[in-house]
């Protein structure tokens, strides 16, 4: 692909790049007078007739090929540009292959995307967060993972004579339906926003099969998204591990920023847990988005909710601090009363050891 081609009906209008693509190239192209964004992949590669290699093989990347094509068309059938509501999401308007090779379409927009959400005032963070949310809960109410749900996949942007910022969700390539995820050594993904179930499929735990990677997955990588927009990083964690997720796949805590209110940092630590069963849904969420106090950063450090049998943290020794889902009117129920039972639903861990703060951005593959 260079300057020039066509390519199924589109012209190359600028110089192919692969950055920020992942194992894509892309750039703009124009038909019938609209302008795109016109992406190649660089693999799976269709075999050609007369190629190499033998039957057995020929057949294997055929099979490849097709369950790739399965992926995206079903997932483009599901998730449609004229669908409602989805306003805010950049969806795919072409799939197809030219010879070996497997390219997709989707409209140009402004790409300017803003730096520093955390910036914003607390009201322009709820709207920020809720627009993405919603974008993602019309996801997940058709039981489709975004799968690479993260910064560099969502733009910020505010229209002009707009009072607040919104976030448009991007690329949707890696995507799959929930419990149904493409192969180990297929799926795709970023593994500073991955879940902790998402980190073992990919390094081959048996303990996890394509069947518990579900809409929960993004929930986690929201629940991150939530404090890197709010504060300006990640929350913090031990610095042995090279993500989150490993983090909490050692029972390691993740530390919230002590600025947030003890319910966001509650909020947080129950979208991160360790079982993807105990993490809220994403309508969960957009409820507790109703409390004006959780976009809300404090000047001085807030209490945090206790750490179970150590001691730390506010209240009696054990107690826990639960994030209980608003019911349907806005309101939230009382607080589970503490146990030492079982696991926790959500809870803030202190971690007294080395800190270590992800950015954004920090370069991070599986």
């Amino acid at each position: 692909m260079k300057r020039g081609d066509v390519i199924g009906g589109y012209r190359v209008v600028t110089d192919p790049t692969n950055a920020g693509g992942g194992k894509c190239v892309w750039s703009f192209a124009e038909k019938d007078g609209r302008e795109y964004f016109l992406k190649r992949f660089l693999e799976p590669k269709r075999p050609r007739e007369g190629s190499g290699g033998s039957a057995a093989s020929r057949r294997i990347r055929l099979e490849t090929c097709r369950e790739f094509e399965e992926r995206h068309r079903s997932i483009m059938k599901r998730l449609r540009p004229d669908a409602s509501g989805a306003g805010n999401l950049v969806l795919a308007t072409d799939f197809f292959h030219a010879g070996s090779t497997y390219y997709k379409v989707t409209e140009r927009i402004d790409t300017a995307s803003l730096d520093k959400p955390q910036s914003l005032g607390p009201k322009q963070k709820a709207v920020l967060l809720r627009t993405l949310a919603t974008s993602l809960r019309l996801l997940h109410d058709i039981e489709v993972v975004h799968g690479d749900l993260k910064p560099a996949n969502v733009l910020v942007q505010k229209r002009e004579g707009a009072a607040f910022h919104t976030a448009k969700l991007i690329d949707f390539d890696d995507s799959y339906l929930s419990g149904r995820p493409p192969d180990r050594a297929d799926i795709a993904g970023d593994s500073l926003y991955g879940a902790p179930e998402w980190r073992r499929y990919v390094q081959g735990h048996e303990s996890v099969g394509g069947e518990d990677l579900t809409t929960a997955v993004d929930v986690f990588a929201l629940g991150l998204m939530t404090h890197v927009y709010l504060t300006g990083s990640l929350p913090a964690y031990d610095g042995r591990f090279g993500s989150p997720a490993d983090a909490v796949n050692a029972a390691e805590p993740l530390v919230a920023d002590e600025r947030l209110g003890t319910s966001t940092q509650a909020l947080i630590a129950a979208m991160t847990a360790a079982d993807p069963q105990h993490r809220p849904t994403v309508a969960d969420f957009l409820a507790a988005l109703k409390d004006p106090e959780v976009c809300t950063l404090h000047g001085t450090p807030q209490p945090r909710p206790a750490v179970p049998g150590t001691g730390v943290g506010d209240g009696p020794r054990g107690s826990r601090v639960q994030f209980n889902p608003p019911d349907r009117s806005g309101h939230r129920p009382p607080p589970a009363a503490a146990t030492d039972d079982g696991p926790a639903r959500s809870r803030v861990r202190i971690n007294l050891g080395h800190r270590r703060d992800g950015l954004p951005g920090n370069p991070s593959t599986s």
